[in-house]
């Protein structure tokens, strides 16, 4: 029983005590015995008036914390699921948000039934779990990281230019911290926490009705957070500063002093590197390189449209292909060679908006978490550097898939009876894939034994959506920066003609910061090629390369 509640049972057990003292006197007998009720009559109606109060204070916390919900649900449902912020609030709102706010739900008696119904809709619907959301979390500070988005800018639901998305409370921002808490990142929780703290006094400043006592982020929660993740990157002084402004505003919270004494120890036996008072000046751009090494630096640069080289726009060539396929004699494509040496080509408009949707239907009901080969065991597995769903799709299951594999074999020249199925992916929120190579390396044998196929000798990756801001497929190597345009699609050879791997194909895909991609790719295998691309005379002969 809550302390209102158990303390309004309290004072109507007393009024009903005193009541039926009265009551043994037979009041009704003498008017000057009635006059002591009125005392009575306004002590109950101060009772009722007390408990009103809270149950107003009460109610209206439940209304602050449903608005969201209701709003999102007003909303276009694809608005929402572009927008990274948006998706990471609805995931908030679908866990930890609805759990605050049966729990103010439940300091009422006759709550049962809307707590039974909130199950019953957890039964027999698709809830989000807490793994959604701190997935949902880890793909915020993704994106931070990749576009150098300062906390700020994020809590305004500004993404790099694209504004505005739906605002972060202080507990939304306070639930990221605490999410890259538990993912062990220092950085991020005192980043996400400080702006909290801000936004928690900023609300406070503005709130006509501020019920602290129902909010899911108190500031001493806060302060303590940033009070220990600052003492975990060995900042010492900043951990007794913050944790002494925490013993203002909770003087009586049982384990501040203790702290205290520990990092005063720590400071005064020099235990450990004590890096004083942090400097929180820092950008997300010197913090991010000083991290990371310099591949990942130069994907995130590509990502973000910095450092395309020179080379790529000095040798774009365009031409309609008509090459020896009847295919093409009746249909050219627009052919756009983007790169040179690896040569690497952009074929426009070779997929319909119809078609486009065909494959999206036939995949969605097949979609599982995408997976990569394990380098040491050759085994597909899940991975945190892969984030996005796929599906399989064969030629036979429909004429368009079927069209899709013709259509391939057209334009590259290249035997598809030996190729893996068609991929389809969509990437989720802050969905991405880091540098990685399509083809098996000289130590990863058994990667495609199960085919029978040999190794992956050239990809072709379609491209079903536009992308807002975002989802490019960049080549850190070549410094080049390819951006999803809806219909068209990306070839490039993954093997030199003599079949080693060509290591300058090594790429990835960007995380989404707004809008939905989706992809489809097919991988092309050696075997079946021999004739339509003979091994080279040179040992290591880049694809592209014509001379003798």
């Amino acid at each position: 029983m809550t302390p209102i509640t158990y303390s309004f049972v309290v004072t109507l057990c007393l009024l009903i005590c005193n009541f039926g003292t009265w009551v043994s006197t037979e009041m009704f007998t003498a008017q000057v015995d009635l006059e002591a009720l009125f005392p009575t009559q306004e002590l109950v109606i101060e009772a009722f008036e007390v408990y009103l109060a809270r149950e107003e204070i009460r109610l209206k916390e439940v209304r602050r914390r449903l608005e969201p919900l209701i709003l999102r649900g007003k909303k276009p449902k694809q608005e929402i699921i572009d927008n990274p912020i948006s998706a990471f609030l609805l995931v908030k709102g679908l866990t930890i948000d609805l759990d605050d706010v049966l729990n103010i739900a439940e300091q009422k008696y006759n709550v049962q039934d809307l707590a039974k119904k909130i199950q019953s809709l957890r039964d027999d619907n698709k809830f989000p779990v807490s793994e959604d959301l701190n997935g949902a979390a880890v793909a915020i500070t993704r994106l931070q990281d990749t576009y150098q988005l300062e906390t700020a800018d994020i809590a305004r639901g500004d993404l790099n230019g694209h504004c505005c998305a739906d605002r972060l409370t202080a507990e939304d921002l306070f639930e990221l911290g605490r999410q890259s808490y538990t993912q062990g990142d220092m950085d991020h929780t005192i980043l996400w926490m400080h702006e909290a703290l801000s936004k928690f006094h900023e609300e406070k400043q503005n709130a006509t009705s501020f019920a602290t006592e129902y909010r899911a982020a108190s500031e001493s929660d806060i302060l303590e957070y940033l009070a220990f993740s600052t003492y975990q990157k060995g900042e010492l002084q900043s951990a007794v500063q913050l944790t002494n402004e925490l013993l203002r505003v909770h003087p009586d919270h049982p384990r501040a002093s203790g702290n205290i004494e520990h990092y005063q120890r720590m400071i005064d036996e020099k235990k450990g590197e004590d890096g004083g008072l942090s400097d929180r000046s820092y950008t997300i751009r010197e913090r991010r390189e000083s991290k990371v090494g310099w591949e990942k630096t130069k994907y995130e640069a590509l990502c973000r449209g910095e450092y395309q080289t020179a080379r790529v726009t000095k040798n774009m060539k365009c031409r309609y292909n008509q090459g020896g396929d009847p295919y093409l004699r009746i249909s050219p494509v627009k052919e756009e060679l983007i790169y040179e040496k690896p040569n690497i080509w952009i074929y426009h408009d070779i997929i319909s908006d119809k078609e486009i949707n065909v494959v999206k239907q036939l995949a969605r009901p097949k979609f599982k978490r995408a997976t990569v080969h394990d380098h040491a065991t050759g085994e597909l597995v899940t991975a945190q550097y892969r984030i996005s769903k796929s599906s399989w799709l064969q030629g036979h299951e429909n004429p368009v898939i079927d069209a899709v594999n013709k259509r391939i074999t057209a334009i590259t020249g290249l035997d598809v009876e030996t190729a893996e199925e068609l991929q389809v992916v969509n990437y989720g929120l802050g969905g991405h894939y880091e540098p990685h190579f399509d083809f098996a390396r000289r130590d990863e044998k058994d990667a495609f034994k199960s085919l029978g196929t040999g190794n992956r000798i050239a990809t072709y990756l379609i491209y079903m959506t536009d992308v807002e801001a975002g989802g490019a497929t960049v080549f850190p190597t070549l410094g080049l920066t390819l951006y999803p345009v809806k219909g068209a699609a990306a070839f490039w050879y993954n093997l030199l003609e003599d079949g080693t791997g060509d290591v300058t194909t090594r790429h990835a895909a960007c995380p989404i910061l707004r809008g939905s991609k989706w992809v489809a790719n097919k991988w092309i295998h050696e075997r079946g090629q021999e004739f339509r691309r003979p091994c080279g005379l040179k040992h290591n002969k880049v694809a592209g390369d014509e001379s003798d």
